[in-house]
């Protein structure tokens, strides 16, 4: 599970995060949703330790996550794909994904078997004939597969995802979704930072941030229990 304790979170002096507190249990989805400017993306980056300031307590299957550089959080399981998605766009999709392979290909904190490129290419089936391709030459729909699969081969056990389906077609939108759902019932555990509809219909929860605040989930999750809505106040 990951906890997120009273986190507080800066640029220099203009605060953006207010007392944050959240729990995502091992193998749910739950989405933060927000307007532009809310502080979804600081939130992901606070948990992955690329805030430039931060308090609080963040735990990550009850190993302590304060004071731990971003590698140091990937080393523990932690997969985390920027809106921007990061690709190094001179490189083939084949080298993109092995770039990403940890020298120890084994889960630090599971027995699971490890992800490799074939796992990647049933997720993502469309990758299968771009093995060779530049990243610079796809679609934008296509790179953000390319980066799910990419931090999926950091051998990450759970993802957080800054608008994986933002300004894409819809027909990869879908795509995108039944291949987050399939992780879903694989295990992984996903915090998504999203306004699309399909994926809040598909989450245990659906957090709201407004101006750097979190409000009451929309549902109530406990493992191994039946969703119970929340009636709005």
């Amino acid at each position: 599970m990951l906890e997120v304790r009273h986190l507080n979170a800066s640029y220099g002096h203009a605060q953006v995060l207010f007392d944050i507190s959240l729990q995502v249990p091992l193998g749910s989805m739950v989405l933060i949703q927000g307007l532009n400017g809310a502080g979804k993306s600081s939130l992901l980056k606070s948990i992955m330790g690329l805030m430039p300031q931060v308090s609080g307590e963040i735990d990550w299957q009850g190993n302590a996550l304060a004071g731990l550089a971003p590698h140091l959080r990937s080393g523990q399981g932690l997969g985390y794909v920027p809106e921007d998605r990061r690709l190094f766009e001179a490189l083939t999709v084949r080298q993109n994904l092995e770039i990403a392979v940890p020298k120890s290909a084994h889960r630090q904190a599971s027995k699971a078997a490890p992800v490799v490129l074939e796992d990647v290419l049933s997720l993502f089936p469309g990758l299968r004939n771009m093995l060779e391709r530049p990243a610079s030459q796809m679609s934008g729909g296509e790179q953000q597969m390319l980066a799910l699969g990419r931090t999926l081969m950091t051998q990450a056990q759970m993802l957080l995802l800054d608008e994986p389906c933002e300004g894409i077609a819809p027909v990869l939108v879908q795509s995108i979704a039944e291949a987050l759902g399939k992780l879903k019932e694989q295990g992984f555990t996903l915090l998504i930072a999203e306004q699309n509809q399909t994926l809040a219909n598909m989450a245990d929860q659906v957090l709201h941030l407004s101006a750097g605040t979190l409000s009451k989930p929309r549902f109530t999750y406990t493992v191994g229990s039946t969703l119970k809505p929340i009636s709005p106040t």
